[in-house]
């Protein structure tokens, strides 16, 4: 029987993690996370010979080492999602109490995985589920494989409920706001500096020559928010890190550009990663300790690092704006 109430499921959904800092745990991570064909779009058969003959046996010892220099009691992404799920449920229900609302966490990649969310859904299934991927600029690299998930999924249903997915917000005027927001509150702190970067996760050139349209999206947020910020050409830049294999990835390159700087004399910087909803190890580790280490070995005098937006409460109201849209457009058919 149905509910008086109308009941939503919301998915907010990251990438993922592993489950420890542990080699063990990182090279289960990897496997699924380097086997999709989203990611890495070389032939199956030749990727899978690579993958298990020269990626795995090596790979995670280190990339373990490095997610245990950030580790807490769990990893950052997924502690801080929990957060961002528990704070924006509270934020829905207290504005829908005429609805039976619930906020999900979920990964693509480790736990808590979005193919066992959705599976649990099937055994009482929801009037309408919402899936919003936590990645402001589209990818087929990282939100695409969520809409592979629900496809799967939903191919396995009969009773369906409604369903909506939100592509992305790299232009949301709130979005802006925050990250200009969460810059001008650092710099308030830490003071001015010579240039602001902002570095997103980059993507292999062909993809993007391809159709993905994920640069292009990264290019726009950056414009929009030194914009807000009334930043000149010379005071900011966008680049784009975490390239893996040897093909070309897209350009700048944030370790190289930071060297050339440096060489130019450029002697102050501050970093923000717009492409992370939370942080994480390409964050924490990668642009935080790594990225400041070629900074000022080649020569600059100071590097400070900009958290991502997190669970800052601009953000939050962000992610229910975002989510209320969905539920306002299907509020009538819902409690007719």
């Amino acid at each position: 029987m149905k509910s008086a109430q109308p009941r939503i499921v919301i998915i907010m959904a990251n990438l993922g993690t592993p489950d420890a800092p542990t080699p063990q745990a990182v090279r289960a991570f990897l496997k699924q996370f380097l086997s999709d064909q989203r990611v890495i779009e070389i032939p199956k058969l030749l990727w899978q010979i690579i993958l298990n003959l020269f990626v795995l046996p090596f790979r995670p010892k280190a990339v373990a080492q490095n997610y245990a220099s950030i580790w807490q009691d769990d990893s950052p992404m997924r502690k801080i999602l929990n957060e961002q799920v528990a704070l924006v449920e509270q934020t829905l229900l207290s504005q829908n109490p005429d609805l039976n609302l619930q906020v999900i966490p979920a990964m693509t990649y480790g736990q808590p995985s979005i193919h066992k969310v959705l599976n649990q859904l099937s055994d009482d299934m929801p009037d309408q589920v919402i899936l919003l991927p936590l990645f402001p600029q589209y990818s087929a690299t990282s939100s695409a494989p969520l809409y592979d998930a629900l496809s799967q999924w939903v191919l396995k249903q009969r009773n369906l409920p409604a369903l909506s997915m939100i592509r992305d917000y790299y232009q949301h005027p709130d979005y802006i706001h925050s990250l200009a927001q969460s810059v001008r509150d650092f710099q308030t702190e830490h003071g001015q500096v010579d240039k602001l970067l902002m570095s997103f996760h980059g993507i292999p050139q062909p993809y993007a020559d391809k159709g993905d349209p994920y640069a292009d999206r990264c290019r726009e947020t950056a414009r929009l928010v030194a914009e807000q910020l009334g930043l000149s050409n010379d005071q900011w830049a966008i680049s784009f890190q975490s390239r893996f294999g040897k093909q070309e990835w897209v350009k700048p390159y944030t370790s190289e550009l930071l060297k050339e700087w440096a060489s130019q004399g450029v002697k102050s910087v501050q970093v923000m990663s717009p492409a992370f909803s939370a942080d994480c190890l390409e964050t924490l580790e990668e642009l935080e300790v790594e990225n400041r280490d070629i900074f000022m070995e080649s020569g600059g005098q100071s590097y400070a690092y900009i958290p991502a937006l997190n669970v800052r409460d601009d953000h939050i109201a962000v992610f229910t704006k975002l989510i209320q849209a969905q539920l306002n457009a299907s509020r009538e058919q819902l409690l007719s």
